[in-house]
């Protein structure tokens, strides 16, 4: 069981990138975990790890030793979990990663009903849409929109988002209502989204018959957030374009006024993704399961 553990932590370090992350993240003084990697170079005999004040690498024996590693206790995982789930319900923590707007819109308003289903779960959510690296943070799977672009992910499809462009009443009349998208580029103000990790500024497409308009205008508010965007909005800093969901409440309460009814919006695409590599226990499994029931609702 030692042993077992050893190399246990010996997969955390390389994963997190450092002794001090690994210990961080179970929950252990960093002298154990550097005391059990070092038993374990020493029951094998060899060095697994290059340890320098600045950088943490492998050797290539260690390296070696990591990917054996990880295939033996994934099926160690499996033997267990699959004896667990015949004979129990699931338990234990999942840590989730989602957007903003997905958390305090969708997910979490329905949760209670995944947690009164599964009472010995718990559900830690991260907020956020980072490209962060899911194992050295140790979260067990990710809802993402837009476009993946991570190889080292298993995605599995919860459709897609309709957008759509609106604007508050107040907004609209002291600045009139545009009848085509191109008026926004020389008559109106937008809210702007930027991306919170290149600041890069969305753009999106509006489309009718065979003409496709990119949503343009000057802009002076500008937030990294798209629940900050349409409180902006509401409150007359501009016309916006957001997930439709997102601004349904607002549109039903005359909040906010769809702009461009003859005009179809963009749809985005929005993923549950996770670990290629690792395997999937059924606590996350039955919690992907109820988020890809929850987005065909």
């Amino acid at each position: 069981m030692d042993k077992l553990e050893n190399m246990r932590t010996f997969v955390q370090v390389v994963d997190s990138g450092s002794f001090s992350r690994a210990a961080e993240l179970m929950d252990l003084p960093k002298s154990t975990v550097t005391r059990q990697v070092q038993a374990l170079e020493s029951e094998l005999g060899v060095k697994l790890l290059h340890r320098t004040s600045r950088r943490l690498s492998m050797t290539e024996q260690g390296e070696a030793y990591y990917h054996g590693a990880i295939r033996l206790l994934s099926q160690m995982e499996i033997l267990d979990s699959n004896v667990q789930a015949a004979a129990q319900a699931p338990r234990g923590k999942i840590r989730v990663e989602m957007p903003n707007a997905i958390a305090y819109r969708r997910v979490i308003p329905a949760l209670p009903g995944f947690l009164m289903h599964y009472p010995d779960v718990q559900v830690e959510v991260s907020v956020g849409n980072r490209t962060a690296d899911l194992i050295a943070q140790n979260i067990d799977c990710v809802i993402r929109i837009g476009e993946l672009h991570n190889d080292a992910l298993i995605a599995r499809s919860l459709g897609v988002l309709p957008m759509i462009t609106c604007a508050a009443p107040a907004y609209l009349q002291k600045h009139g209502v545009p009848e085509h998208p191109q008026d926004l580029i020389r008559d109106h103000t937008l809210v702007q989204i930027a991306s919170p990790q290149t600041g890069r500024v969305f753009e999106h497409q509006v489309f009718k018959d065979e003409q496709s308009v990119t949503v343009r205008g000057r802009w002076q508010f500008s937030v990294n957030d798209s629940t900050a965007a349409l409180t902006g909005a509401i409150a007359g800093l501009g016309v916006l374009t957001t997930y439709r969901f997102l601004a349904q409440e607002a549109l039903d309460n005359g909040a906010l006024v769809p702009l461009f009814p003859e005009w179809a919006d963009e749809q985005v695409p929005v993923h549950v993704a996770w670990p290629e590599n690792r395997h999937l226990p059924s606590k996350v499994r039955y919690f992907i399961e109820w988020v890809r029931a929850l987005f065909q609702e």
